[in-house]
């Protein structure tokens, strides 16, 4: 097994090294996992002056413990999506505190919390199931296309549990947000943010599902952008496509206000930046054509049909002597 080991880990280096190459990746990039990503764009953000918000995410980045606490060390708040099997304790309990060290005794073992065998943590699915129902609250956090959006939730102050036998301190208090509509069997989603403790239902709801605005500028990235059909699977391939997207759509973001009714026309070079003339929204009918063009025989003398005040007459049909009709 020794020998096999030494002389597949070459080989794997080489294979690894060709791919770089023909990827054209900088020899200087290593691998990072997407919370690590993540967290050093924040920091990036941060020295560049960006104002800072609360870090929303999924699942995906919020059930990395190493993630949520480097936000916090940033001094960030975030509401972060988390997995039903995330370790919490009850409302008001928590680890055992660190062991008296003893006289003699050497190591760091006597330092760290510890866990009552009869109190254990517990799921955050399985706590939610034992919360009473007067626990959860219809609360809703937006209008939708048809009606307002809304859902039964539950928020709770507690200590999350993962892995806090390795730690010297337990972990601080936070919010656990879960929602349970009603027509389903079980509760469908999980928060853990780092709000204040005087913060509101509402709050902490309007700001979890926050994410769905997003998701859409997202959605319009890949879409409208092409962010999605990028050609060329190399580094700098990607990465120049992508810059182009992300200042063309940033472009498109800040001229948005610009718009009425966002805001007040602004100015450019002393002039007033506007509507051009004839400016006519996407998908919206021309004014100027009927429905089926070829019917419109004064198409190229009139601007709109509205405007026939005195249509012509259809001529009519006549009967000659043979009883045929002209």
């Amino acid at each position: 097994m020794p020998i096999a080991w030494r002389l597949y880990l070459p080989e794997s280096w080489a294979k690894d090294e060709d791919r770089r190459k023909t990827a054209k990746v900088p020899q200087d990039i290593v691998f990072k996992t997407k919370p690590q990503i993540a967290l050093d764009q924040i920091k990036a953000a941060q020295e560049e002056g960006v104002t800072p918000g609360v870090i929303l995410t999924d699942a995906g980045y919020g059930a990395d413990g190493a993630f949520r606490a480097g936000v916090t060390a940033l001094q960030l708040h975030y509401v972060v999506g988390v997995q039903p099997t995330l370790s919490v304790w009850r409302p008001g309990d928590g680890p055992i505190p660190p062991q008296p060290r003893q006289k003699g005794s050497r190591g760091f073992q006597g330092r760290l919390l510890r866990r009552d065998p009869d109190n254990p943590p517990i799921c955050a699915k399985a706590l939610a199931l034992e919360l009473p129902s007067k626990a959860w609250r219809e609360v809703c956090w937006r209008e939708g296309t048809n009606n307002a959006l809304s859902s039964r939730f539950a928020a709770l102050r507690l200590r999350p549990a993962s892995r806090d036998w390795k730690r010297i301190e337990p972990h601080p208090e936070e919010w656990l947000l879960i929602e349970w509509p009603k027509a389903e069997p079980e509760p469908t989603k999980y928060w853990l943010s780092t709000l204040s403790a005087e913060t509101a239902i509402e709050t902490l709801v309007d700001t979890a599902k926050m994410r769905w605005r997003i998701e859409r500028d997202y959605q319009d990235l890949k879409q409208e952008l092409g962010l999605g059909h990028y050609e060329g699977r190399g580094w700098r391939g990607f990465h120049h496509h992508a810059s182009l997207c992300i200042a063309a759509y940033g472009f498109m973001v800040s001229l948005r206000e610009t718009f009425p009714p966002s805001a007040a026309p602004k100015t450019f070079a002393g002039k007033a930046i506007g509507l051009p003339p004839g400016y006519r929204p996407r998908g919206a009918p021309d004014p100027t054509r009927t429905s089926r063009p070829s019917l419109n025989h004064n198409h190229s003398t009139t601007t709109d049909i509205r405007s026939w005040e005195n249509p012509p007459e259809m001529s009519l049909l006549r009967q000659t002597d043979a009883g045929s009709t002209t």
